[in-house]
């Protein structure tokens, strides 16, 4: 008699555990899949941010190459004698000029700030 109801009391328990077992071996296993998906995003979000840092860089210097050119032949047309440069010339010359410091100084600001950035 005390078998029977040790084994009437034992097997509910029993079978209860193993159901929770069951959940959290589920429950363990997602929180798995979403730390790998959620590490598989992260690393895709930082290539993207590295990709675009790289264009980034490309774009300016493809600016600095433009202004450089162009002030190259600006100063070219101004030597020749019989180009008669007009004064839009001379203001383009100066604005490209002023332009390509103002991005440089943006740019040695931005560094040190970066440089000395807590976070």
């Amino acid at each position: 008699m005390d078998t029977t109801i040790l084994l009437a009391m034992g097997i509910p328990s029993a079978i209860t555990a193993f159901c929770f077992w069951l959940v959290q071996r589920k429950i363990t296993k997602h929180d798995k899949d979403e730390a790998d998906r959620r590490k598989k995003r992260e690393k895709q979000i930082d290539e993207q941010e590295q990709r675009r840092d790289e264009m980034q860089y490309l774009v300016i210097q493809s600016v600095n190459a433009s202004i450089a050119l162009s002030e190259a032949t600006a100063k070219a047309v101004q030597r020749i004698p019989d180009a008669h440069c007009n004064g839009d010339m001379d203001e383009a010359l100066a604005y490209a000029q002023k332009v390509k410091h103002e991005q440089k100084e943006f740019l040695t600001r931005q560094g040190i700030k970066k440089l000395y950035d807590t976070e």
